[in-house]
C-alpha cells in the first residue's frame, strides 16, 4: 500500500485498494489511512481515504478517529470529523466539543458544524443550536453560508436561538444580521443566502 508516493494517482489507487477488500481486523491499515488523512494534499485522495475508512468496522475506526479530534494538526481534525460524518455513528456526537465548533481554523469549524448537525440526537438539537450561536456572523460569506446550512438542518429546533440572537441588543451586529438572514432561509429555503443577507442589509439601512 503506497500511500506516500509522490504521484497522487498512485496514492488514490492505494486508498482504493485498501477499501475494496478490507480486513476487519487490520488495525495497521486503518492507522496508516488515518495518518495519511492528516497530511494528504490532494482532495480526491483525501476523499478516497475517507471512503476506505468507512469500509472498516466502526469498532476499529472510531477510537483512533476520536483521538484525531485532539490533534494539533488542523487537517487531521477536519478530516477526522468528515470521516465521522460519513460513518454516521451517533456515539461520536459527544466528542464534538465546543472547542471544535469554535475552532480557530475555519475548515475545522465548518466541518464540525456539518458533522454535529448530522449526528446530534433529536433531544439535543436545541442545545446544539445554542452552542452554535456564538459562531453566527463569523468569517467570510462561504463560512456564514455553511453555518446557515447547519441551522437549516436543525430546522425548527434552531429557531428560538436564531430569534434570540436577532433580537439581542448585546449581540454583535454581524451576528444579529446573520441570524436574521438564516431565519429568512428557515421560512423559505429557496430564497437564497445572498438574497437573504441583502434583504437584511436593506432592512437595516431603512431602504426597503
Amino acid at each position: 500500500m503506497n500511500l506516500t508516493s509522490t504521484d497522487p494517482s498512485t496514492r488514490l489507487r492505494a486508498a482504493l485498494d485498501a477499501g475494496t477488500t478490507p480486513d476487519p481486523t487490520d488495525t495497521t491499515t486503518v492507522h496508516a489511512l488515518l495518518a495519511r488523512c492528516a497530511v494528504e494534499p490532494d482532495f480526491f485522495v483525501r476523499d478516497m481515504l475517507t471512503w476506505a475508512l468507512t469500509r472498516y468496522p466502526a469498532s476499529l475506526t472510531l477510537p483512533p478517529l476520536l483521538g484525531e479530534l485532539r490533534s494539533p494538526t488542523p487537517q487531521a481534525r477536519s478530516q477526522a470529523l468528515h470521516t465521522l460524518s460519513k460513518i454516521g455513528d451517533r456515539s461520536a456526537y459527544p466528542h464534538i466539543t465546543d472547542e471544535l465548533l469554535s475552532d480557530a481554523d475555519d475548515e475545522v469549524a465548518r466541518t464540525a458544524w456539518r458533522t454535529a448537525v448530522g449526528l446530534v440526537p433529536r433531544h439535543d438539537e436545541q442545545r446544539l443550536a445554542t452552542r452554535l450561536s456564538g459562531q453566527l456572523g463569523r468569517g467570510p460569506r462561504e463560512l456564514r453560508r455553511s453555518l446557515s446550512r447547519a441551522y437549516l438542518r436543525l430546522a425548527e429546533a434552531g429557531r428560538p436561538t436564531l430569534e434570540t440572537t436577532e433580537g439581542s441588543a448585546d449581540t454583535a451586529s454581524a451576528s444579529r444580521a446573520h441570524a436574521a438572514a438564516t431565519l429568512i432561509l428557515l421560512d423559505d429555503p429557496d430564497y437564497g443566502f445572498d438574497a437573504a443577507e441583502y434583504a437584511v442589509a436593506t432592512r437595516s439601512n431603512g431602504t426597503d
